[in-house]
């Protein structure tokens, strides 16, 4: 009898209940068959399914959503019967029941666009996240916060307060059981030490101009230099400067007509779409991370 049946046979109420199981492994013969078996021995029906083989690699990657009768606690038991399945195949996987909200804390700095983007998007249930905090080095989007519900708290950053200030971010990730941060144009350079604590854990937004256009302005520097496309990468934070494992991309094309000011207003969309999305695709558990590139199952 499995734990679900248990559940019904004692006469409890039961509801149908989603989950989303990812994946990866090294790849073997089975691994699907094994993963489908277990979901249709435990009363599971596939709703979506999308895998992926790296041949280079022999690596193979999956996430399955899928629906059971259950209530709240028939994750746990999904996850304590699927490991010795897991264990046979050396798995790293993740189950979580589908459409829970992740909390999530933004770092942002004077440019409001993406904090913006985000707070309206969480705010309609666009994204499955709950912003729990923001974090600025300015107060410039103090207002605009408060205004969602949600907590701000001015850190400021000098090169003398970084370690202080970093410590206090780190104790409200802690405090508030953040599972995301998310940079959103947040213009300070995070430690090393601060982005191995939030290995995973963080994502930033940049301009896909880097490395072509460092340092103040780029959008100035791209139209002295006659772009014809520009466009921004959301990214997660490691030790490398803008440098991190890719999530999503955005372009738009230009022209000789867009003046600096255009280019800024196009690339603010390329900006915002590329981190929702990147923000969105984490929370559903559709990225996994293999070295220094993702596998994305959309």
């Amino acid at each position: 009898m499995t734990a679900i049946e248990a559940e019904a046979s004692s006469g409890r109420s039961l509801n149908t209940v989603e989950h989303v199981l990812t994946l990866e492994c090294r790849e073997s013969p089975g691994i699907v068959h094994a993963v489908s078996g277990f979901l249709l021995e435990h009363g599971c029906d596939i709703i979506d399914n999308q895998q992926f083989g790296e041949r280079s690699e022999k690596h193979f990657f999956m996430r399955v959503h899928f629906s059971s009768d259950g209530d709240a606690t028939t994750a746990d038991a999904l996850r304590e019967a699927f490991v010795p399945v897991a264990n046979r195949f050396g798995m790293g996987w993740r189950l979580e029941r589908h459409g829970s909200k992740r909390r999530v804390l933004i770092m942002v700095s004077k440019f409001g666009h993406c904090l913006n983007d985000l707070l309206f998007r969480a705010r309609i249930g666009e994204l499955p996240i709950e912003v729990v905090a923001v974090v600025s080095n300015h107060t410039d989007h103090q207002t605009l916060v408060e205004w969602h519900g949600v907590p701000f708290f001015h850190v400021p950053v000098t090169p003398a307060t970084k370690p202080e200030a970093e410590a206090r971010l780190l104790d409200l990730v802690a405090e508030l059981n953040v599972e995301l941060v998310v940079l959103a144009r947040y213009m300070q350079v995070l430690s090393d030490a601060l982005t191995r604590k939030l290995e995973g854990q963080a994502i930033n937004i940049h301009h896909s101009f880097l490395p072509s256009f460092k340092g103040a302005k780029p959008y100035h520097q791209a139209y002295a230099r006659g772009v014809k496309t520009v466009g921004a990468t959301a990214h997660y934070v490691n030790a490398e400067l803008d440098e991190g494992p890719i999530i999503a991309q955005q372009t738009v094309e230009v022209d000789h007509t867009f003046g600096p000011e255009d280019l800024v207003a196009a690339g603010r969309d390329t900006e915002c779409k590329a981190l929702s999305n990147a923000v969105r695709w984490h929370c559903e558990g559709r990225v996994i991370r293999q070295g220094n590139r993702t596998i994305v199952l959309r």
